[in-house]
């Protein structure tokens, strides 16, 4: 299954390519910094105990992989407006370890949500609880082994959350430029964590409808993917409002679209690409817009295969197929597509006119369309 030419169309304009040389320095500082990390705190908590390290193993594994989005729109942030105010002085690794923190945010928000969601597999491994009950059965532990690993995996998603701020904090920015970036910092935290509240809400039968589903992909998301991390980049920067709005006028429209992609990739994706079942998100019960505006487009045998199928975890690969075909069939999938390609069209549109310097408006473009395009 792939997404097809409906896919491509959601970039209307050709962008500029983004250096790969630059690209892959930005991807190994991150990668350096998390590693340097990691490796202090599991000298820490194998002092305190050795049966610790399998906890920062896991944080390590969940912060391994990924496209180091977060952090590029956020070094992007910076480099774009650090001529425009008190952020030039910034040292430039300092802010790559600083930007670096965000993967431990989107790596506790992975294993909360795979939590809620009962969800088995992330990145092509075990999720998080799962590869704790696991360990439990091998290690022939006593007890539910099904609660220690739902156990283990909220600890997990605590503390790679504690080290977000921590590896924040001992970047080795300036204290201005840290005192700048609390605000902001504080601010998504507060966002992806009040968003999972509302994806459990709307799976509960709240916030119905498309405009419930969009509620829950901004703030669970979007905010933190696109919007946060640019206003993060830019208060390290010290740069006044008009570029802060314009992050907003870039990050949202963004950001939903970066959701939207995702959410059709967990119904149609390639499971050899984006390393989980396509069927997970359906058999999880997942109240996106996909599900929402097919829904409002099917007839009353349509409502019943969702009402029967979605989220029912004894359904097969033939009511799965069954609900690709609807999704498709109401014109669900080319819509979501549309909004995908409307959403980047905007946020490009912003880029192209945001006050910030010329190579990071070229980067901050490669990048929404490797955002939207992506296939994992």
């Amino acid at each position: 299954m792939t997404t097809g030419t409906q896919q491509t169309e959601s970039a209307a304009r050709p962008a500029p390519s983004l250096a790969a040389a630059e690209l892959d320095r930005l991807r190994a500082a991150v990668s350096e910094a998390l590693t340097e990390f990691l490796d202090r705190q599991r000298t820490t908590l194998a002092g305190m105990d050795a049966g610790l390290v399998p906890i920062v193993d896991e944080v390590a594994a969940l912060a391994s992989g990924g496209k180091r989005l977060r952090p590029s729109f956020a070094y992007w942030g910076w480099r774009g407006a650090r001529d425009l105010g008190p952020g030039a002085a910034e040292d430039d690794a300092a802010v790559l370890r600083a930007v670096a923190a965000l993967e431990f945010v989107h790596a506790s928000a992975l294993v909360h949500d795979d939590v809620m969601d009962g969800a088995g597999t992330r990145r092509g491994r075990p999720s998080t609880h799962v590869g704790f009950a696991a360990r439990h059965a091998a290690d022939a532990l006593t007890g539910d082994g099904e609660l220690f690993g739902t156990g283990a995996a909220i600890l997990v998603g605590d503390l790679a959350l504690v080290w977000s701020d921590e590896l924040l904090r001992c970047s080795g920015i300036s204290e201005n430029a840290l005192s700048r970036a609390r605000a902001v910092w504080d601010t998504m935290r507060t966002e992806v964590t009040a968003g999972q509240y509302l994806d459990l809400l709307r799976a509960a039968g709240g916030l119905p409808g498309p405009d419930g589903a969009l509620r829950v992909a901004r703030y669970k998301s979007a905010g933190y993917t696109v919007q946060r991390p640019l206003q993060l980049g830019v208060a390290l920067a010290g740069a006044g409002p008009r570029v802060v709005e314009a992050t907003t006028a870039i990050g949202l429209p963004l950001g939903e679209a970066f959701q939207l992609r995702d959410d059709v990739l967990g119904v149609f994706g390639d499971p050899a690409v984006t390393g989980k079942s396509a069927d997970d998100d359906l058999r999880e019960g997942k109240q996106t817009l996909l599900i929402a505006l097919a829904e409002e487009a099917a007839d009353d045998a349509g409502r019943r295969l969702l009402a029967g199928a979605l989220g029912n975890p004894a359904a097969g690969p033939d009511e799965f197929g069954a609900l690709r075909g609807l999704i498709e069939s109401t014109g669900a999938r080319a819509r979501v597509e549309q909004r995908i390609a409307e959403s980047t069209e905007r946020a490009r549109t912003a880029i192209a006119e945001a006050p910030l310097a010329e190579d990071a408006r070229a980067a901050l473009d490669a990048l929404a369309v490797a955002a939207t395009t992506r296939t994992a």
